[in-house]
C-alpha cells in the first residue's frame, strides 16, 4: 500500500494496467455496491462515464448532493476543486477522484496568497468566490456562488453593500450587468470559455441561420452580445429541452452535447467552435478529460487518489459553501 501510495503521489492517479478482458462498467458497478460508493460527475466529463454516475449535474446540484448523500465513499468525476468542495461538505467520508492532476485553469488563477493580499485593499467588502476556486480561496470567502445562483444570491444582498467577486471576471460582468450592481472583479477566466472563436461563431450561424446559439456566463462579453439565451450548464440544457427551436449552436464545455443529445435525440445540437484548431473543433477541457473509465475502475478499486483538505481551511470553506446552500433553497 505504501507503494501505491507513493506511486499516486508521484503521477496523480493509480498507475496499475487493467487486463483486457475486464468489463469495465460491470466492474465499475459492482465495486459501487460493494463499497457502498456514489459516484459523481459534471456534464464535462465523457459520456461513457456519465452514463455509469449516480447523479450528474453542474456544480451546484453536485455540491447539494455531495453534502446529502449516505454513501461511505465519495467517488467524484471531474476536477480537483469538485472533490475538494465534496471534502468540504462531507469530512467524515472518504471522498476519491479519478487523476489528481484534474485541475481548473479558473481555480488555478486565483492563488490564495495573491487573493489574500487583493482582498486586504478590500476591508469593507464582502467576498463572493465562484464555486471554482480551491478550499483556500472559499476559507477566504464570504458566499461561493455557482452560475446557477449567482444573480439569486448578489440580488439578495443589500444594495449597498460592496462586493468582491472572484475568480471568474466574466462570471462577474455578466453579473454586474444583469444586477446593475458595481462589484471588483479579480480578472480570473476559464480557458474553455474564453476560446470560443467569435469569427468561426458567426460562420457557423450564417452556416445555420435558424439555429439558436446559447452560452454560459463564463464566456467573454463580446460572445455573450451574440447569444439568445445565457445560463448555467443546467440552465442550458433544460432550454435546449423547453425549447421549441430545433437547431442550437452551444457555448460551453462540449462534454453538455451528450446529455442534450440523449434528451432531445430529434434536435441538432453544434458545439461553439474554438479559436484553436483541435480533434472536436469544439471547446473541450483538458481537464475533465483526464477522467477515463480505466482510472475510475482502479479509483474504485484501490480507493485513491484520495482528497484531504486541512481541517482549519475545511472549516472556514464550509462556512462560505453553507451559506450558498442555504441561499439557494
Amino acid at each position: 500500500m505504501e507503494a501505491l501510495l507513493e506511486e499516486v503521489q508521484r503521477v496523480g492517479y493509480v498507475n496499475k494496467p487493467v487486463a483486457s478482458d475486464v468489463d469495465l462498467i460491470a466492474e465499475i458497478n459492482r465495486l459501487k455496491r460493494e463499497k457502498n460508493a456514489v459516484i459523481l460527475a459534471h456534464y464535462y466529463v465523457d459520456g461513457e462515464i456519465q452514463d455509469l454516475a449516480d447523479y450528474i449535474g453542474d456544480s451546484l446540484g453536485l455540491s447539494q448532493q455531495a453534502a446529502s448523500t449516505e454513501a461511505d465513499m465519495i467517488v467524484f468525476c471531474g476536477v480537483h476543486f469538485m472533490g475538494e468542495t465534496a471534502k468540504i461538505l462531507s469530512p467524515h467520508k472518504k471522498v476519491v477522484i479519478p487523476d489528481l492532476n484534474a485541475g481548473c485553469s479558473l481555480a488555478d488563477s486565483a492563488p490564495a496568497d495573491k487573493f489574500a493580499a487583493f482582498k486586504a485593499q478590500y476591508p469593507d467588502h464582502l467576498v463572493l468566490s465562484y464555486i471554482n476556486c480551491s478550499a483556500e480561496i472559499k476559507a477566504l470567502s464570504d458566499i461561493i456562488v455557482t452560475s446557477s445562483n449567482a444573480l439569486k444570491i448578489v440580488e439578495s444582498l443589500p444594495r449597498d453593500q460592496k462586493i468582491i467577486f472572484a475568480p471568474d471576471a466574466n462570471l462577474g460582468r455578466f453579473v454586474m450587468n444583469k444586477t446593475g450592481r458595481d462589484m471588483v472583479l479579480w480578472d480570473g477566466a476559464c480557458i474553455v470559455h474564453i476560446d470560443i472563436s467569435l469569427e468561426k461563431l458567426q460562420r457557423l450561424r450564417t452556416e445555420n441561420p435558424n439555429a439558436e446559439f446559447i452560452a454560459h456566463p463564463e464566456c467573454q462579453e463580446h460572445i455573450l452580445s451574440q447569444a439568445d439565451y445565457v445560463g448555467s450548464t443546467t440552465a442550458l440544457l433544460k432550454y435546449v429541452v423547453d425549447s421549441p427551436n430545433q437547431t442550437f449552436i452551444v457555448g460551453t464545455e462540449a462534454g453538455i452535447l451528450h446529455k442534450m443529445r440523449q434528451a432531445v435525440p430529434h434536435k441538432k445540437i453544434i458545439p461553439a467552435p474554438a479559436s484553436q484548431n483541435n480533434t472536436c473543433a469544439c471547446s473541450e477541457c483538458p481537464y475533465m478529460k483526464m477522467n477515463t473509465l480505466e482510472k475510475l475502475y482502479n479509483c474504485l478499486l484501490y480507493e485513491q487518489p484520495e482528497i484531504f483538505v486541512p481541517e482549519d481551511v475545511r472549516v472556514k470553506a464550509e462556512a462560505s459553501v453553507i451559506r450558498m446552500l442555504e441561499m439557494s433553497k
